[in-house]
This record gives structure tokens, C-alpha cells and sequence, in this order.
């Protein structure tokens, strides 16, 4: 992966940021003059994952624009936790926009910055802006939209938090909910219980294929990879995208406390790749620590349960360890350069 030059089991200590360290190796969190984009009395569940990845990602573009910063934010959970009228989370200029639009309004914004920078005399706008959804209003709802903001490189940072199902109207599928999960469309009954196998979108490969500037992909158990991924965005122009990996405790019936430890299981696995690309390539990935079978991260989550019962569905796990060791052997998780058999004698072609 392109840094990584401090990891938290080095330091011997896991608070956030690696505050024990001398200020210059701190993250952004571990910074006295964070800007706290996203402050405290919001009503995000308990262990929310896209609340620590918006504080995250947020901070990171705030730092790296000098606090010229924009937010378009889609409907969902975040903008619906962090704005409940009359009040709101956010310290800087936000804007909600309607489900499936974000990236049509963040264009719009980008081009009015543009247009007063050169009345200013400008050659570019100094004000950046970032817009940002869950993966309902971006892998489904706002797909069309953000295909535009891709082919026309407009200079917009788009950012989804993806928790993998409606969770903000009643846990329904979308696009990004893994095959054979539980929510309120895909109930685990029938011969295929749960969500269909082979449907879906892998969106982070779709915005490869528009050949814009930057793509990413990341997760909220790694806070500096995170925010490196941020800055090197914020310093580009044009279309950038990055997709966040972000549990859901209510969704996904895990334990608020667990996460992180999820988070750091999906890439573990294999289940969901950490990488950079640019202009369609990819250019750096982050290498598995230490490989984990699927089973560790599919059992803690109640919407995996019915593989678990008393005839545990090994076929199914089986085939979740296949997409796993498929992963593992397209983007070089493992630094190998040959196939990699799986925990249940799946090989990977």
C-alpha cells in the first residue's frame, strides 16, 4: 500500500490517532487543531461505522483544502443522525440533497467555484468540494448521477460510506448487500435464503472503467490509511471517488463494540480489497496481515445466522471463501503471484 509508515500494534497503544507519538507522526484525530467537521450530539447508533468514517474523511479534507471545504451530502443515515431539524453536527458549509442527486448538486457547486474563481482572476477555485452518500443513494439511487460526475471528470471528491443495505428506511438490500444476508427484502427462508449470489455492483471497479483521476477503497479499521487516502485525493482535480467500508451494528446485528474488528476481518479475508488506482490502473494495494477464513467475520453478524444453525450451510460459506480467494488473487492481497486455495478447498481461478 502506498503508507503506512505507523501501524497501531507497533506503538503499543490503540488510541485513536497514536496520540503517544511526537506530534508530526499524529493523524489528523490525534491533532489539537482538528476541525471537529462532524462534532459531537449527533444520534448515530451506537458503534457506528459511517459515523467514524465521515469524522475520519472529513477532518482529513478539511486539513488538506486549509478548511476550504464544501460537504454535498445525500439523504441517508448520515445526513439523517447528523441534521435533525433544526439542529446539525456539521462545522462547515453543507448542503443535503435529495437521495439520488448528490452528485449531480456537488457538480453544480464545483462549476459555481470555478466560475467565480475566474472572475476573481483566478485559475482555479481554491474552495473544494466533496459529496457524499451511503451506498443506497450511490451504488443504486444515485448511480446515474455519479456515471455523469465520472465522464465529465468534474472536480468533485465523491465519497461513499457503505454499510451494505438501507439501513436509514428499514435494513432493505441494495446493490452493495453481500450475497446470502438477511435484511427486510432478503429474508433467510427457501432453498437460497438471503440475499442472490451474482447480483450487485462493484462500484469501485465501475469508476476504474470511467478512467478518472483516483479511485480508492478503505476502511474504518485503518484511520491512517484513511486519511492518506483523503489528502492524496484532495490534492488532485477531477472526478475522484473512494468507497469506505463501513459496519452497521444495527443493520448487520453485530456488536457495537466489534466494529472495528469486522472492518479489519473484511479485508483480512479478502471479502473487501483495500487499494488505490489511478486513471484506471491499479496502483497500490494493501497486503493482508494475517489471511482469516470467511467464517471469523460472517459468524458475529446476525444476518449471517441462518449459515450457522444446526446444519451449517458450508457450501454457502464455501462459495463466500471463494469470492474471498478471488480477491486475494486479482489484486496481489498475499504479494502472490499464483492462485491461493481456500479454508474449504476452494481454488481460485
Amino acid at each position: 500500500m502506498g503508507f503506512q509508515p505507523i501501524k497501531f500494534y507497533q506503538t503499543g497503544t490503540f488510541t485513536v490517532g497514536n496520540r503517544l507519538l511526537p506530534p508530526e507522526q499524529r493523524s489528523v484525530q490525534a491533532d489539537m487543531q482538528r476541525s471537529n467537521a462532524l462534532n459531537s450530539g449527533h444520534r448515530a447508533c451506537q458503534g457506528c461505522g459511517e459515523a467514524l468514517g465521515a469524522r475520519y474523511a472529513i477532518d482529513a479534507a478539511m486539513r488538506a483544502t486549509g478548511n476550504q471545504l464544501i460537504a454535498v451530502n445525500a439523504t441517508g443515515c448520515l445526513e439523517v443522525f447528523s441534521t435533525p431539524y433544526p439542529e446539525t453536527s456539521w462545522q462547515l458549509p453543507w448542503i443535503h440533497s435529495l437521495f439520488g442527486n448528490a452528485a449531480a448538486v456537488a457538480t453544480g457547486v464545483a462549476a459555481a467555484n470555478k466560475i467565480r474563481a475566474q472572475k476573481e482572476g483566478q485559475a482555479e477555485s481554491q474552495t473544494r468540494v466533496i459529496a457524499q452518500g451511503g451506498d443506497g443513494g450511490t451504488t443504486d439511487i444515485g448511480f446515474g448521477c455519479l456515471s455523469g460526475m465520472f465522464e465529465r471528470n468534474d472536480d468533485v471528491l465523491y465519497i461513499c460510506y457503505d454499510n451494505q443495505a438501507y439501513m436509514n428506511t428499514g435494513v432493505q438490500r441494495s446493490s452493495a448487500t453481500p450475497p446470502a444476508a438477511r435484511t427486510a427484502t432478503t429474508m433467510p427462508v427457501g432453498p437460497e435464503p438471503g440475499n442472490v449470489f451474482g447480483q450487485g455492483k462493484n462500484v469501485p471497479l465501475i469508476a476504474m472503467a470511467h478512467g478518472i483521476p483516483y479511485v480508492a477503497t478503505a476502511t474504518v479499521a485503518d484511520l491512517r490509511d484513511l486519511e492518506y487516502k483523503v489528502k492524496k485525493a484532495m490534492g488532485m482535480r477531477g472526478a475522484r471517488y473512494i468507497h469506505i467500508f463501513v459496519p452497521c451494528p444495527l443493520g448487520w446485528g453485530s456488536a457495537s463494540h466489534d466494529t472495528i474488528k469486522l472492518a479489519r476481518l473484511a479485508k483480512e479475508t479478502g471479502l473487501f480489497p483495500v487499494f488505490e488506482a489511478e486513471y484506471g490502473e491499479v496502483t497500490n494495494v494493501s497486503k493482508i496481515r494475517q489471511k482469516m477464513a470467511v467464517e471469523e467475520y460472517l459468524r458475529p453478524q446476525r444476518r449471517f445466522a441462518h449459515l450457522f444453525g444446526k446444519s451449517p450451510k458450508l457450501d454457502v460459506i464455501a462459495r463466500f471463501q471463494h469470492i474471498a480467494d478471488q480477491n486475494i488473487y486479482k489484486f496481489g492481497l498475499l504479494g502472490e503471484d499464483k492462485a491461493t486455495v481456500g479454508y474449504y478447498g476452494v481454488e481460485s481461478v
